[in-house]
């Protein structure tokens, strides 16, 4: 298997003599390894046992990369780390030919109180590209970023930002581009399977190459252009647009990913924002589905300075009930990530030393603009500064709700995203399954925590930090007189159109990058 520097924050590529730490039983009835009838070590005469209820120590089985072996791995490792292992239906691994379809089945199937899945986020990379990914990264794509306000016939899909040097950004497609056409198939009305495969297939790439015709329409004009555009990895800048606004004193910058790259962009981003004398700070993380969570610490250290984060957790996390004492991937003692006051170095070749000093504005209120696409992460970093007694004012509609994360685990060239942990600010508290949304918000649907501020449409007509952009011209407002427009989250000419739903196919990104995206990644240290 590959490694990587990411090692040091990240148990991407775990150490073996780490699982020899962890507790398990075998015996009970055997099952014969169809699989050339090995177990991955030479020794074609050994039998893997298989008993409803009974694990062995995936130690057992740690890349031993026969499809018998693999699942009889996932299935201890699951048992052992999974945070729900004990809402796992515990089925036979001989029973399940692919070792993918195996995986699939190892997570909760119950739901939450409001009725969305418990576990949405389940998923599996090559490890190669998990590494291209969390490291620098690069995605396969077109270069813009795809608001789904309706996935289902009548659909709406609108692009939300490009980015820069990419097919998208070449063709002069930007912000309020909406989908009309995907290949020749009605990307509003297609109801066949067929046809939303077509969608999905052009809309979703999953290599370099991939020719696709789109036709699109400008929101602001009606204007209706066709254009071809063929993937390419795209790499992201995961911090873009950081200026001054009102009068000089208010800073803002667009935060898309809590990726590698971004550590330094962040660093360079406040340090401009602290010459500026900002005396307030709006965050644009409506499209950040998260990353690394230590990240998203040194974020919230930035905004609140020593004076307000000494001393204090950040986020404790938590694992299932067998471990409450060790972490049981690393086998260390568990300890909460605190306020993060350093660079830390993500990335390979870090463009500063690491424990560089990291600035700070010492604010004790921030504005962080938000949409049911800000996850994980990028939540945290509301729920660990709310425990710092920071005031967090939250414009937007309300975030995806993911208090979970993971360390993302290779086995046998396969990297593996299982939730594992949950995560409790410094006053003890995490549970918002059903995220953080503003005090105004008007949709029942969910129960999410709510928290100071404005609930308004994602305005698709102005282009991202655009003063007049309906949400970052609510944040102006809001702190010039602290009073919302008319709440808006789910009703807008330009945006969010309430969701229609029937039963016609879904256009949706299944690709397991993307879900790998909406992660809080832990460190280890």
């Amino acid at each position: 298997m590959a490694v990587s520097s990411i090692q040091k924050l990240t148990i991407g590529l775990f150490n073996v003599s780490f699982l020899a730490l962890l507790s398990g039983c075998g015996g009970g009835s055997t099952m014969t390894d169809n699989n050339n009838n090995s177990n991955g070590d030479g020794d074609t005469g050994n039998r893997i046992n298989w008993t409803q209820g009974v694990f062995q120590p995936s130690s057992n089985f740690y890349q031993q990369c026969q499809a018998l072996n693999e699942k009889h791995w996932l299935r201890s490792w699951s048992n052992e780390t999974y945070l729900w292992y004990d809402e796992i239906i515990d089925r036979d691994p001989a029973l399940t030919p692919a070792v993918s379809e195996y995986f699939k089945l190892l997570k909760t199937e119950k739901i939450t109180e409001s009725g969305a899945n418990k576990d949405n986020f389940h998923s599996s990379l090559p490890t190669a590209q998990w590494e291209a990914q969390s490291q620098s990264g690069v995605t396969f794509g077109y270069g813009f970023k795809v608001k789904l306000i309706s996935p289902t016939a009548p659909r709406q899909g609108v692009i939300s930002y490009t980015e820069p040097n990419s097919p998208a950004s070449a063709q002069n497609l930007a912000r309020g581009f909406e989908i009309l056409e995907i290949d020749g198939v009605d990307f509003i009305n297609a109801n066949t399977q067929a046809e939303v495969d077509t969608l999905n297939a052009g809309l979703y790439p999953t290599k370099v190459g991939k020719s696709t015709s789109f036709v699109f329409k400008d929101i602001n004009t009606d204007e209706t252009r066709e254009v071809i555009l063929n993937s390419q990895t795209i790499t992201s800048r995961p911090v873009t647009n950081v200026k001054t606004l009102a009068d000089g004193t208010v800073g803002y910058f667009q935060f898309n990913s809590h990726n590698a790259i971004a550590e330094k962009p962040l660093y360079d981003a406040f340090n401009n924002l602290k010459a500026s004398n900002v005396t307030d700070l709006i965050i644009d993380i409506r499209y950040n589905g998260g990353g690394f969570l230590q990240m998203a610490s040194q974020v919230a250290y930035m905004i609140a300075g020593p004076a307000n984060t000494n001393g204090k957790i950040f986020e404790k996390t938590i694992f299932n009930d067998q471990h409450p004492t060790f972490n049981p991937v690393t086998g260390q003692r568990l300890k909460p990530v605190m306020f993060t006051n350093e660079f830390v170095g993500f990335a390979d070749n870090p463009a500063l030393v690491v424990g560089t000093p990291l600035p700070t504005l010492n604010l004790e209120r921030v504005y962080l603009l938000t949409t049911a696409s800000t996850c994980s992460a990028s939540e945290a970093i509301i729920n660990g500064l709310r425990g710092a007694d920071i005031e967090v004012i939250q414009i937007g509609s309300g975030t995806c709700g993911k208090p979970y994360g993971f360390y993302p685990i290779d086995n046998c060239d396969t990297t593996y995203f299982s939730i594992q942990f949950t995560g409790e600010n410094n006053k003890g508290f995490g549970e918002y399954s059903d995220g953080f949304a503003p005090q105004n918000t008007t949709d029942n649907a969910r129960l999410p925590v709510r928290i100071a501020g404005c609930a308004v449409a994602d305005d698709f007509s102005h282009q991202l930090g655009d003063p007049e952009e309906a949400i970052l011209k609510a944040a102006l407002g809001y702190r010039d007189n602290g009073s919302c427009p008319a709440a808006s989250s789910i009703a807008s000419k330009q945006g969010f159109a309430p969701a229609r739903f029937d039963d016609t196919p879904a256009v949706l990104d299944t690709r397991a990058g993307s879900l790998a995206e909406q992660n809080k990644i832990l460190p280890s240290h």
